[in-house]
């Protein structure tokens, strides 16, 4: 946690992170997003921090989205391209830029940038004061919000593109959440680590189940967790694949795996002095100088 005697800087001055910091993004057949999403990328990473990069993994496109990030690429030197040699799905490659990076922070974004990224700044600055930062679909605060199920169903239209896709997010949140114990409000979202940290673990997820154990790893290490608000943007361009039937069977098949693994004991036999997951929406509970820092988020809340 903070040190109380530690300044906050005022991020209203528009100074950049002192830190370097590098995005991950990964992507299948994007060709309609990725030259956009390159450009934004580097364009918002360059207002937040002089020493960045920006690091894809192309997970063997066949539509073009591997020759067009290449050109971006030899236009910007902070731009790092790889390609896996076979559709290998999202976690190998969002492991594989993990990997790759060599910045001292590390976030990451889709393609299709489907989270909001306006407060990047203040992401980072928590950096100093938590091991990790995890972004969630925030929820208005009310009475009901702090009841299960009910508080998901308060945002249910703008959890994912449409209905459908709403729900199974919600099905795979409390599956993961009873299985596993991880008493955080979101899986799904950006989550903001110290590099060698994330690179030291041994994260044996190979679909979107990585958010989820990332978490409970870190967690059992003893390093605390703050949440922060980050809303969902529809995809506005290309196909979104998360919902396929085989991108569904391969996170049940990881989830399953995974909690015969160690997921059991994780769940049920939690490691002694295992750390805390603080949240931005209950301010009661966190230093004054952290609400400060965070004052412009807590509108996302209303």
């Amino acid at each position: 946690m903070l040190d109380a005697d530690e300044a906050i800087p005022d991020t209203a001055e528009r100074s950049k992170f002192g830190h370097s910091v590098t995005l991950v993004s990964y992507g299948y057949n994007e060709r309609e997003s990725i030259a956009e999403f390159l450009a934004k990328a580097s364009a918002l990473l360059d207002t937040v921090a002089d020493d960045y990069e920006l690091i894809f993994v192309d997970d063997c496109s066949t539509d073009g989205t591997w020759d067009i990030a290449q050109r971006c690429a030899a236009q910007n030197s902070r731009i790092r391209t790889v390609r896996n040699e076979r559709n290998r799905n999202i976690g190998y490659s969002f492991k594989r830029g993990v990997s790759l990076a060599e910045k001292e922070f590390i976030f990451w974004q889709t393609v299709d940038w489907s989270y909001d990224m306006e407060d990047l700044r203040i992401f980072l600055e928590l950096l100093k004061y938590f091991p990790v930062v995890i972004g969630i679909r925030p929820v208005p605060i009310r009475a009901f919000s702090y009841v299960p199920v009910i508080r998901s169903l308060y945002r249910v239209r703008k959890r994912s593109d449409d209905l459908l896709r709403a729900m199974v997010s919600i099905a795979n949140y409390y599956v993961l959440r009873i299985l596993f114990g991880v008493n955080a409000h979101d899986f799904q979202n950006i989550q903001f680590h110290r590099t060698a940290t994330l690179q030291s673990l041994t994260l044996k997820g190979e679909s979107s189940f990585l958010g989820v154990e990332m978490m409970s790893r870190t967690l059992d290490r003893g390093m605390d967790i703050i949440e922060v608000p980050i809303r969902f943007l529809p995809r506005q361009k290309g196909q979104a694949k998360g919902i396929r039937l085989t991108a569904i069977w391969k996170s049940c098949r990881d989830i399953m795996t995974n909690w015969m693994a160690w997921g059991w004991r994780a769940r049920f036999h939690p490691a002694p002095g295992r750390g805390k997951i603080y949240r931005l929406a209950e301010p009661v509970f966190l230093d004054e100088k952290i609400i400060a820092l965070c004052a412009g988020l807590f509108k996302k809340f209303r």
